[in-house]
């Protein structure tokens, strides 16, 4: 049998079960079951149903043996249900891949809280403490005119940007009088 044939069997095969647990099946033991998938032999005479059960090491234990002891009444269901040459026989086995994929993310969640702290624990020792805060009284008047230098080094690349802006602007079309703007600056000295 191909693959596609066989995937395709095992996903009627994993509905049918999976409604026929909800709604069908009444063993007090089956509880919080949840069918994740099916592995059908390419004879079609056995599946394997992967399921998933939540809840203690002992309820998933006494759910696995009641859907062991149910396997011929689901059987049955699928007979019903799904026209195939042979009726599977069913085996139940624990998937523990969700089991697995919460203990990985419990793990990464703590890496992450640990990752956190000692950022935190760097960024804190970096900060200054309220002892070490700068009053203005103890500013001198020549860190002002240091600031007063950036300020002015600062508008010089604005005057630039805005050149280069109004190039750009006449470029594309988007000025209307374009004589008034790129005309030079009207001066007394000579221009060389």
């Amino acid at each position: 049998m191909s693959s596609r044939r066989l995937l395709k069997a095992g996903e009627a095969i994993r509905e049918v079960v999976s409604m026929a647990i909800i709604r069908e099946l009444r063993d007090p033991r089956v509880k919080n079951v949840t069918v994740i998938g099916v592995e059908v032999a390419p004879d079609m005479r056995e599946a394997k149903i992967l399921v998933s059960i939540m809840g203690s090491e002992s309820q998933q234990a006494t759910s696995l043996r009641g859907l062991k002891n149910s396997a011929g009444f689901l059987q049955s269901k699928i007979a019903e249900r799904i026209d195939t040459r042979y009726t599977p026989k069913l085996t139940f086995v624990a998937d523990e891949g969700v089991k697995k994929s919460l203990a990985v993310a419990q793990i990464l969640e703590q890496l992450a809280l640990e990752k956190s702290k000692r950022e935190k624990g760097i960024s804190d020792s970096t900060e200054l403490s309220d002892s070490e805060e700068i009053d203005d009284d103890d500013v001198d008047d020549d860190d002002v005119e240091d600031v007063d230098v950036d300020v002015e080094d600062d508008e010089f690349e604005d005057d630039e940007f805005e050149e280069e802006e109004s190039r750009d602007l006449l470029l594309e079309g988007d000025v209307e009088d374009s004589t008034e703007q790129i005309a030079p600056p009207k001066t007394d000295e000579p221009l060389v």
